[in-house]
């Protein structure tokens, strides 16, 4: 064999090397490496709440698209209520969430607003469990659900709520008849909040 045919046989081993090198780098780079695995879904990552209600939502459906809230009221002491998303859940249900602003010169307490009965008044010290929607077209008052152990379905605030501050807040009903979506979420001494529910199965 003469130098010539050396040469074009010593290239053309070296092509196939490289050729060999490209593709197994490309597998490697497109593989599954298992990083994927450990990161959350977008569906399964939270808000860091631990729960419903940690934020504001008035980007879903039963919210307002431009993240006004569906209803904002005022009451004794300076305090304001406001309702950030009312929405329909599959089980029947109906989840309302919102903010509490403490707009006086002291300490916010939430007077009744855990409501008048022993068991709720007893459990769910700083809530919302007092809250009730009221369907006028059904003529039906809707009170929050509650677990066996009587706890609310809803926000416990756990310490009273300083000064200038806000806290959020979610509260879950039994939900009305489809097509009686405009409702009144009622608490305590504060003044009706008329929202409509959105969502639905």
């Amino acid at each position: 064999m003469n130098l010539r045919h050396v040469l074009r046989a010593r290239r053309g081993v070296t092509a196939m090397v490289l050729a060999t090198g490209l593709v197994l780098t490309a597998a490697g780079c497109g593989g599954d490496s298992g990083d994927d695995a450990k990161e959350p879904r977008p569906s399964e990552k939270t808000d860091g709440s631990g729960g419903i209600g940690g934020g504001d939502s008035g980007g879903q459906s039963g919210g307002s698209a431009d993240g006004e809230p569906l209803a904002q009221v005022r009451g004794g002491e300076d305090i304001t209520l406001t309702v950030n998303s009312a929405r329909r859940e599959s089980g029947g249900f109906v989840t309302l969430t919102g903010k509490v602003t403490n707009g006086s010169g002291k300490a916010w307490v939430a007077p009744g607003w855990e409501g008048n009965e022993s068991e709720l008044a007893l459990r769910n010290k700083l809530s919302v469990a007092g809250a009730k929607l009221v369907d006028k077209k059904g003529k039906k008052r809707y009170l929050v659900l509650r677990d066996t152990e009587g706890r609310c379905l809803c926000t416990s605030f756990g310490q009273p709520i300083q000064p200038g501050k806000s806290k959020t807040w979610y509260a879950q009903f039994p939900a009305p008849p489809q097509g009686n979506d405009k409702v009144e979420f009622q608490i305590a001494d504060m003044p009706p909040a008329t929202v409509t529910i959105g969502g639905g199965e």
